[in-house]
Formats: C-alpha cells, sequence, structure tokens
C-alpha cells in the first residue's frame, strides 16, 4: 500500500473513499503501529499530486459487449470527483496505487495523448470508428482546467472528422462549447452527462468534487441550445439511495433538453466492494444494512456480478422495478426516440499537418 492507512475515526472531508484499501497487486504492505518506533514514516499527502504519465497508446478497443462503447479514451487515470462508486477505481491498482484516496488524490495526467491521438488516427485502416472520451476516468475532472488535454483531443477530432462521444459531470465542458458546437454541425460528437440523484445532500457525500445537480441540468440546457446532442446517464442508481428519484431525473432532464437516458444499477467489484460499504456505514449507519442487502438483491446476492448484460442492470425484483419505471418515464418524457447515429464518413487525414497542440 502506498502511504499511511487514513484514521478509521476521522472522516476524510471531501474525499469519497474513507480508507486506502492494500492493492492486491502488491505482496507487501506496511503499517505505523507505533509512531515513536519509526523515524523516516511518510506521511500520506493529503492534497492532490500530479504524476506526469508516458504512454505507448491512448486509443483502447472495449472488449466488453454492454457498455456501449467500441473505443475509449483516457487523458488521464484516477480522478479527483472522488465518486465511491466508481469502477475506475480498481484500475488505479495496475499504476501501483490504492483503489481508495490514492485514486482521488494522485492523478496521472497522460501528458502524450495529444501526440499519441494524431498517431493512432493517422494508421492505415482505421475506419473513424466513434471513440468515446472518459471510458474510465472523467475527461473533465479539474486537472483538465489546468492540462487541457481533453480539448487538445477535441481539437484535433474535429481537423480528422473523427466522431467522438463524451460522458461527464464536470460543467467545465461547457468550456469547449465552440468546438463541440462545431462537431455537431457536422454530426461528430454527442454528449452525455451522469447525473444519478438531484439531492445535493446525497451528492455531496457520494461525489464529493463533483459540480451539483443544478449545474448539470445548466449542461445539458446550454448545450442542447447549441444544437448539440444530449443525453443524460442515470447511473449508477443505488437501491435504497436514489433509485426512488428516476421518475423526477426523467422528467426535469427532458425538461432541459435532454434527448435520451441511460441507466446502471450500481455493482460493487474489486476493491470498490469494502470502500464503498466503509463509506455507507460512516454516512448512513441507520439504514447501511438495508442498502447493502438490496443492491446484493440485484447481483444474485453478491455485490457484484460479472456477466455481461446483466452486470450494468442487474436482476430479480429490485432490478425489474428500476427497470420498468425507467421504461415507462422515458416513454412519459419522449426520451430514446432519436437513435440517429454519429457520422464516420467524413473522416480524413488532413493534408496540410498542422500544429494542432
Amino acid at each position: 500500500m502506498n502511504g499511511q492507512e487514513e484514521n478509521p475515526d476521522t472522516y476524510v472531508k471531501g474525499r469519497g473513499a474513507q480508507l486506502n484499501p492494500h492493492n492486491h497487486f502488491q505482496k507487501n504492505d506496511y503499517v505505523q503501529e507505533h509512531v515513536e518506533g519509526i523515524d523516516d514514516w511518510e506521511v500520506e499527502q493529503r492534497k492532490t499530486s500530479f504524476i506526469m504519465g508516458a504512454a505507448k497508446s491512448i486509443v483502447n478497443k472495449v472488449e466488453s459487449p454492454d457498455v456501449g462503447m467500441a473505443y475509449s479514451l483516457n487523458p488521464y487515470q484516477g480522478c479527483e470527483h472522488g465518486c465511491t462508486y466508481c469502477y475506475a477505481r480498481n484500475a488505479h491498482e495496475y499504476w501501483g496505487y490504492s483503489a481508495g484516496l490514492d485514486f482521488e488524490r494522485k492523478i496521472i495526467v497522460k501528458q502524450d495523448a495529444p501526440a499519441l491521438f494524431k498517431k493512432f488516427l493517422e494508421k492505415k485502416g482505421w475506419d473513424a470508428s466513434v471513440i468515446s472520451l472518459s471510458g474510465n476516468t472523467d475527461c473533465y475532472q479539474p486537472a483538465e482546467r489546468k492540462f487541457r488535454l481533453t480539448r487538445q483531443l477535441l481539437e484535433i477530432a474535429l481537423a480528422y472528422k473523427q466522431p467522438i462521444g463524451i460522458i461527464t459531470k464536470n460543467a467545465l465542458v461547457l468550456r469547449d462549447k465552440d468546438i463541440l458546437q462545431d462537431m455537431a454541425r457536422q454530426n461528430l460528437c454527442r454528449v452525455y452527462v451522469s447525473i444519478n440523484s438531484l439531492n445535493e445532500e446525497l451528492r455531496m457525500k457520494m461525489e464529493p468534487r463533483t459540480t451539483t445537480a443544478k449545474q448539470r441540468l445548466k449542461i445539458v440546457e446550454e448545450l442542447s441550445k447549441v444544437g448539440i446532442s444530449m443525453g443524460v446517464m442515470v447511473a449508477p442508481l443505488v437501491p435504497g439511495l436514489s433509485d426512488h428519484e428516476v421518475p423526477k431525473i426523467l422528467k426535469t432532464i427532458a425538461d432541459h433538453g435532454a434527448q435520451r437516458a441511460g441507466y446502471t444499477v450500481v455493482r460493487l467489484n474489486g476493491a470498490i466492494g469494502p470502500i464503498f460499504e466503509d463509506w455507507l456505514k460512516k454516512n448512513y449507519p441507520d439504514r447501511a444494512d438495508k442498502v447493502w442487502h438490496m443492491i446484493q438483491s440485484c447481483h444474485g446476492g453478491s455485490v457484484n456480478d460479472s456477466r455481461f448484460g446483466d452486470r450494468m442492470r442487474g436482476d430479480g425484483n429490485i432490478a425489474k422495478m428500476i427497470k420498468d419505471t425507467f421504461t415507462l418515464h422515458c416513454r412519459i418524457n419522449k426520451l430514446n426516440i432519436d437513435d440517429t447515429t454519429l457520422d464516420s464518413s467524413l473522416f480524413r487525414v488532413p493534408r496540410a499537418q498542422l500544429d494542432l497542440f
């Protein structure tokens, strides 16, 4: 494990995870049992740090058939948003860090992402399939304000006429409205905003460094007004905490200009299980057991299900009620009527190799 474990009796304000579980790829762990017994103990850095990473490639083919994307591109690894349920936490262990607080505090910046993106698009035989930004971590997380990698990637995509899908929960996406509008005119982009609750108290606990639901609705409204195809992922729904909000969320997003919506039911695979359970007990001790059992009921008695097709939506009575409610209110609010796909036919490698970054 990297660094010192948090005091279990101390709540780390402004963070989602409240612990730093051991990275299961590492054989050794260390703990501080007596403060006077060691002279060179490294105290955990509570502030966010940025680690410059060098990647060999930046676009990944998505093998999972049920995630709704063929290729993903992630300019950052780790995410300061701190969502307790985030499935991307497990991937942080591959970099040698914990899926807990390390995921929120140690952000890997893939500084060569723009150059690697151009190189990928110029590969012989590339068919211009849609590439999704934020397939793993949010491409508009706070680090983007400083490093501007996502904007550079969008500039390249526009120059090459490469269709792009985006999912984010950060209002920083409005900064790039000019590029997105140009892409939308050519049917080259689609933006999804993630909203799993309109309850600000729940949002502050579960997604501590994200923008408010009000601001996310502003994203939907502003981008849809300039012709950008907008959708909302109501994800993940947590039975016993946020699933009852589905009708209100769907009506609200439709009123703000969303054209489509999707959802997932929370699943807690790998290290996310103990991270979320710890968070749940600390924030909702009165109903933690009930919520935990409701999540289990959606995944065959476990909190995780790896079966393609079932893992994202769950099964059982509670999962069925969520599905039926979601389907009904999408129909009532006229969502998911437009199934237009993005245009890959315009793709071209610019003759003049412009310095886009």
